[in-house]
């Protein structure tokens, strides 16, 4: 196929044009990943058989003029979304064997506009990390350098996109697991409103924070995705009613005269941002006043709280969630146990990863009698002051600017052994998730060692559409 394609309107173009095909779009996806996955380690299953036989179905459609809108599309899904008979195993030895009996309702729609799923990425266990090294099934590595991570928990998605394993991929995002690895591997990173996009049949990690976005080449396939993915669905009561705008009106939307907020808080890190990743977000500072934005420095006085607040809330929720996996009902089950309590023990202790235990254990803590009203009660009212803080700060501007991450993709092993540091990565990415707004990734520049560099914005909730203008503007 020789071009490497980074936008669905030219694959649509030359498949009506008679240059290319499904069938000859996946065929090459699976030369690449023939190639490179086993060094990459972004799928951990290729359908292959199935995505063929799928891209034939959809060429036949294509000529009889009733293809879908995402007719051409190649899609990989995280290791956290059901497809109905297939594996799910959200990158744990606990679910490796489990086959989903129905498919997500993200996934479903996507499908129904005839995208092709050519295989399920790896992840950070239960979505549970900032770099990917977390996953049973081994560290994804940076397409850019495969010394480094490619960012997490959705490391698989990102890096199969920027590996040109597949076109787009879809993710969750809980604290930033969708705009981190979009950032280090180059991408555009989509993490709608909270409720905007269905949670149903995805695996869940902390059920108030999660939300289905896209890791895409292009805002405007992101724009395409989320227009498709987005709206009410009765099977999760969580989400909004609030219509969802089409592609079309997205991409129609202009993105002149914004105000853009900066949050002095972010300049009191500058120590702690590497020197290129700082020079990058100065560069789109002067890039928006170049297009005539307004921008405006306002006080974020809970920033430095946001990671402690985000780890008691999502450990709290995970340890919960995580509960139903004692290999009685599903899940791993001990074949050395012999008592009920045994089987529960060893179930968990062989099934769950280090990460995931940690997790689990500090949210049992935070939860149980003598610390729920220090820890939890009080994370539960620090999210409310940044919910507020930041809705006042959209009440003055557009749209938020800030860093995605510290610095670029560090190496593998870097900060595996100081947990607190793995934490720190987030820093700037979860307020978009504590205050449930809309965010989107996208690239910036690249750094002395062709490691890309990402920039994001939040926006207020269900203005998506303002922020993915100024994001394509950008």
């Amino acid at each position: 196929m020789g071009l490497r394609y980074t936008e669905l309107a030219h694959i649509q173009a030359d498949i009506k044009q008679g240059k290319t095909s499904c069938e000859a779009l996946v065929l090459h996806y699976l030369a690449q990943i023939s190639a490179k996955n086993a060094e990459i380690n972004a799928f951990l299953e290729v359908y292959t058989d199935e995505a063929l036989a799928q891209a034939k179905l959809i060429d036949a459609k294509i000529a009889a003029g009733t293809a879908g809108s995402l007719a051409g599309l190649v899609l990989g899904i995280k290791d956290l979304f059901l497809y109905k008979g297939h594996v799910c195993s959200a990158g744990s030895k606990m679910l490796e064997h489990f086959v989903a009996m129905h498919t997500s309702t993200a996934l479903q729609r996507l499908l129904d506009q005839d995208a092709i799923v050519i295989g399920r990425q790896n992840c950070d266990e239960f979505a549970m990390g900032s770099s990917n090294e977390n996953s049973a099934f081994g560290t994804v590595r940076n397409p850019y350098d495969t010394q480094r991570v490619a960012g997490g928990s959705s490391g698989g998605s990102a890096a199969a996109v920027a590996a040109d394993f597949c076109f787009a991929s879809i993710a969750t995002d809980t604290g930033g697991s969708i705009r981190q690895p979009a950032a280090f591997c180059g991408l555009v990173g989509l993490k709608p409103t909270y409720g905007r996009v269905s949670r149903y049949g995805v695996v869940a990690y902390a059920s108030s924070l999660d939300q289905v976005g896209t890791i895409t080449h292009t805002v405007q396939d992101a724009a395409l995705l989320f227009s498709i993915m987005a709206g009410k669905d009765p099977l999760d009561a969580t989400t909004a009613t609030h219509a969802v705008p089409t592609a079309t009106q997205i991409n129609a939307t202009q993105a002149s005269r914004q105000t853009i907020a900066v949050l002095a808080q972010v300049a009191d890190q500058k120590q702690a941002i590497h020197p290129e990743v700082w020079q990058a977000y100065e560069q789109t500072i002067e890039k928006l006043k170049a297009q005539n934005h307004t921008i405006i420095t306002v006080d974020f006085d809970y920033l430095k709280y946001a990671v402690a607040t985000y780890y008691l809330l999502t450990t709290a929720e995970s340890s919960s969630n995580l509960a139903r996996y004692s290999g009685v009902l599903f899940g791993h089950r001990s074949p050395h146990a012999q008592t009920l309590s045994q089987t529960y023990l060893q179930s968990r202790t062989e099934g769950f990863g280090a990460e995931v235990k940690r997790r689990i254990m500090l949210g049992n803590y935070v939860l149980s009698a003598d610390y729920y009203q220090a820890y939890y009660t009080k994370a539960q009212q620090v999210r409310r002051l940044i919910h507020d803080q930041i809705n006042q700060i959209f009440a003055q501007a557009h749209c938020i600017l800030m860093p995605v991450t510290p610095t670029p993709a560090f190496e593998i092993g870097q900060k595996t052994k100081d947990p607190i540091q793995m934490y720190l990565e987030d820093i700037f990415t979860v307020t978009a998730n504590l205050a449930g707004v809309a965010a989107i990734a996208f690239p910036a520049k690249k750094s002395a060692q062709n490691l890309p560099i990402g920039m994001q914005l939040l926006a207020p909730a269900f203005a998506e559409a303002q922020m993915i203008a100024l994001a394509k503007q950008l």
